[in-house]
């Protein structure tokens, strides 16, 4: 099934339950987006090959390969749409294996189509990519190039999906400053409504590890009760 609008987004909606997708692609549709939907992981993949769209939707339990797969097989092939996955799961370690796999967001069901939207929306803004003159940020060990979208430790790239790259560009752009939990959410994710902040928590964990590995350690701390902070040395 297809929506058209002119005043969205291509948003491809990849989920099995006929009833689901097509309140989805209604929905949606709606709120000005052009939505094309599909049954499964398989016929995902074709679309994008042929057309990439601006944010899939994928529902996390398809049949054959599952939505995690799905993330997995697109990231590997260097697709960075922004994806969002819909789960009946609500457990911190199905949303951490959903984000682990290269998804952006984690919508648990049931859930209101118009929070479905401006999640949508959310994930449109943050993936515009910037115009202008190349713009560079360096704090401390970090070198960061914007537009390049390039991070390094020193000489070491560092190999971030887009939003562990987005998150430690704010980081870089605020040394010192200590940043919320729902600041961060504004800044990375585009969020302007309540949110499970636990999101924040998991990809700090990631850049951590990240930078960690590339031997600028305990750059970004937690400060207790509020939100994290990037320490130069």
């Amino acid at each position: 099934m297809s929506v058209n609008s002119p005043d969205g987004g291509r948003v491809l909606v990849v989920e099995d339950d006929d009833a689901v997708r097509m309140a989805v692609d209604r929905g949606l549709g709606v709120h000005g987006f052009e939505v094309s939907s599909v049954p499964d992981a398989e016929s995902a993949i074709a679309i994008v090959a042929r057309r990439r769209p601006d944010v899939m939707i994928v529902d996390i339990g398809l049949p054959g390969m599952s939505g995690v797969e799905l993330c997995t097989r697109l990231r590997g092939l260097d697709v960075d749409t922004p994806i969002l996955i819909l789960s009946a799961r609500d457990q911190v370690g199905d949303r951490v294996a959903g984000l682990q796999a290269g998804a952006d967001d984690y919508v648990v069901k049931p859930f209101s189509l118009d929070e479905l939207a401006a999640r949508v929306h959310a994930l449109l803004r943050r993936s515009k990519p910037s115009a202008g003159v190349t713009t560079v940020l360096s704090a401390g060990p970090l070198w960061i190039d914007l537009d390049r979208r390039v991070a390094k430790v020193g000489d070491a790239r560092l190999e971030l999906s887009r939003r562990e790259f987005d998150l430690l560009a704010v980081f870089a752009a605020n040394p010192g400053i200590v940043l919320s939990r729902i600041r961060l959410l504004e800044l990375v994710w585009g969020y302007d409504f309540d949110v499970d902040t636990n999101v924040v928590d998991v990809f700090v964990g990631y850049v951590r590890r990240k930078l960690d590995a590339a031997g600028a350690h305990q750059l970004i701390e937690t400060v207790r009760g509020i939100g994290f902070v990037l320490r130069l040395p």
